[in-house]
């Protein structure tokens, strides 16, 4: 009998009509809540945590704990503070309990400590943002420096959204226990079993026989192979159709899964059971200190979805804005310098290559590589010449022979090539003269200035020097030469213990590395050095005493100031003063920074810094001593323990947010 839901009777139509408008009512419902969310501007909140450390309170209940501190002033008198806070009278009394406030500022200081800064704040969201069937995603944003940095996104989830989101993947898992894994549920066994039984008996008695046969011989038996006798009674279908379940496994997770956990990349992902209020969570956010970073800017961004559906964009927020304090602020802009003995005279070599022919004297440009020497030091003349800040008053010429012949020989032909070196340039140095003469002359009349200058060059002098043979050089070539094996080296380095020059020369000559030494090391022997000699223009005594800036140290204060402070210690650790100190504090090297401090005069900020260090070493009564002297002496100090959680958490624990009263009517010293 056929039958439509039009003939169905209403007791069998109400159960669909409740569910269709159950649905709709519920649709209608999460509309109206988005509409007054929307016409609301209703947000998440950030904003910033009250940053009291109040870690060291009791539980409320316990015994009241008033935490007191014996402080010793500087003039030897003792005074002992406790947390306390003003009564109805004006008294000082001590105050057991105290509430944790939020704050509603949007701006902060924060203290970078240790080339890191923490970030706290906290992200509120309001009860009426909150629903079970949806999830809530938060996206922080930091702006650095120009730069914007996506921070770990915070996570709200309904627990109807997450019972849907687990609903899912109970679905997809029991897809995949539809897969099957088994492939000997692919063959018909029975239908196998029955044909072995029936036409190959002596296959089917194999079946308790655990001997092994390869394919090759069971083919040989039988005429088939095992692998063709599977295959022909495996159900193709159900294979196929589970092929097909295996390439839909991602088609299918989307299908079943909408929305997947996420559990990695994220700060927050919370199940919120009971929607009866305000959802707060703290937000810490530690990055590594810059150069040039002085401020942090904080805004988020958020979505309401509804499983994969997203209802709602949530307006973002004013940013929050963290200015960050360094010790940095501390630093010292004082000059540093170093005396500096400026010599007279100065002196600069070269050593060149200038080939010569064998037993010849005679300067050849065209030989070997000396077209390019000799470019060299005629360049390297005209620039001496030609400088502003010293005369040139001499050159030494030294001409250098190799070993082979005889030493008085090499005497002789070493003085004769060191003399046509000096007169091969003496007449490049007259060239010289008469060029800077006709430049001159073409812009200027040649007045005495110039004179005295051309003066000047004629009477620059060329000394020749002449060394025979060049051994020390001989034994610093083959000391590092790769070619010649440890052997040959000692061997040689013995024969250089020979006194005489020409004995030496020719036990050399029964080494089997004499011919590599004739022709790879013996033409280095013959150079031709220059040594020139100059004087400062202008300047009579032998020797001034002047200061210079020291740069080092200055490089060392900008690297603090910015806070590249790896760069500081290492620039400022020879120095040993305040700036040195505040460089090892901002790396956390407090002892050195410690021993550094007690030797200098007890100035405000001497002080305040002892009352860091003393905070971090957990000697609170000598860093309250400390700090409490540092503001007598300099009043701004007062409101500069705020921004350091070394002194702030002292402020706190002992009220020290009343210094000034406890200064003028506690300690009056």
């Amino acid at each position: 009998m056929k039958m439509n839901i039009f003939s169905m009777s209403l007791e069998k139509k109400l159960p669909a009509l409740i569910l269709v408008s159950a649905l709709i009512l519920a649709s209608c419902s999460t509309q109206r809540k988005i509409d007054r969310i929307q016409k609301k501007s209703i947000a998440a909140l950030l904003s910033l945590a009250d940053d009291k450390d109040y870690s060291d309170l009791p539980p409320v209940g316990t015994e009241p704990h008033r935490d007191t501190l014996k402080v010793e002033a500087p003039d030897g008198n003792e005074v002992i503070i406790m947390r306390a806070v003003r009564d109805e009278n004006g008294e000082m009394v001590a105050n057991d309990v105290i509430t944790a406030s939020y704050v509603v500022a949007r701006f902060r200081n924060v203290a970078e400590r240790h080339g890191k800064v923490d970030l706290k704040f906290l992200v509120t969201v309001p009860a009426s943002l909150q629903d079970s069937k949806w999830q809530l995603r938060f996206k922080p944003r930091m702006y650095v420096l120009g730069d914007t940095l996506e921070l770990d996104p915070v996570i709200i989830t309904g627990k109807e959204y997450r019972r849907a989101q687990l609903r899912g993947y109970q679905q997809y898992e029991r897809f995949l226990q539809s897969i099957v894994s088994d492939t000997s549920r692919f063959i018909r066994l029975k239908e196998l079993e029955i044909f072995l039984k029936r036409n190959l008996p002596k296959v089917y008695e194999l079946k308790t026989d655990t001997t092994f046969y390869s394919d090759e011989r069971f083919a040989s038996i039988y005429g088939v192979t095992e692998q063709e006798a599977v295959e022909h009674y495996t159900n193709q279908f159900v294979v196929n159709a589970n092929r097909k379940k295996l390439a839909r496994k991602d088609k299918m997770f989307a299908k079943y899964v909408k929305v997947p956990i996420v559990k990695d990349g994220l700060r927050l992902d919370t199940v919120l059971t009971d929607i009866n209020g305000d959802f707060i969570y703290e937000y810490t956010q530690t990055i590594n200190t810059q150069p040039k970073l002085k401020k942090a800017e904080i805004a988020m961004s958020g979505q309401i979805f509804e499983e994969d559906r997203q209802l709602y964009r949530i307006p973002v927020e004013n940013p929050l804005t963290f200015y960050i304090s360094s010790l940095s602020s501390f630093v010292k802009d004082e000059e540093k310098y170093l005396t500096q003995v400026i010599e007279r005279s100065v002196t600069a070599n070269s050593s060149y290559w200038i080939e010569f022919e064998s037993g010849k004297s005679d300067v050849l440009p065209e030989l070997g590589e000396n077209a390019g020497e000799i470019s060299r030091i005629k360049k390297n003349i005209g620039e001496l010449l030609s400088n502003k800040d010293f005369d040139l008053d001499s050159i030494t010429v030294s001409a250098s022979c190799s070993p082979e012949g005889s030493y008085e020989f090499n005497r002789r032909l070493s003085s004769k090539r060191s003399a046509s070196v000096s007169e091969f340039f003496g007449k490049y140095i007259k060239h010289y003269r008469d060029s800077v003469k006709r430049d001159k002359s073409f812009t200027f009349n040649l007045d005495d200035s110039y004179s005295a200058k051309e003066e000047e060059v004629i009477n620059l002098r060329f000394i020749p020097h002449s060394i025979p043979e060049n051994w020390e050089r001989l034994e610093a070539i083959v000391k590092n030469d790769s070619h010649l094996s440890d052997i040959q080296k000692s061997e040689i380095a013995e024969v250089m213990l020979i006194d005489d020059p020409d004995s030496r020369e020719k036990r050399l000559m029964e080494k089997n590395s004499y011919s590599y030494l004739r022709e790879k090391v013996y033409p280095q022997l013959r150079t031709v050095r220059f040594d020139f000699f100059l004087h400062r223009k202008g300047m009579v005594k032998d020797t001034v005493h002047t200061t210079v800036l020291d740069s080092a140290y200055m490089r060392g204060v900008e690297a603090i100031k910015d806070r590249d402070y790896k760069t500081a210690v290492t620039l400022l650790r020879p120095y040993h003063d305040f700036n040195t100190a505040i460089a090892y504090c901002s790396l956390d090297y407090n002892q050195s920074a410690l021993e550094i401090l007690l030797e200098l005069k007890k100035d405000a900020d001497v002080n305040y810094m002892l009352a860091i260090l003393y905070s971090r070493l957990g000697d609170e009564s000598k860093a309250v001593g400390h700090y409490m002297e540092a503001c007598k002496q300099n009043s701004s100090y007062v409101h500069r323990g705020n921004l350091d959680p070394e002194i702030s958490s002292l402020m706190n624990k002992y009220e020290l947010n009343v210094i000034e009263e406890t200064l003028n009517n506690n300690l009056n010293y």
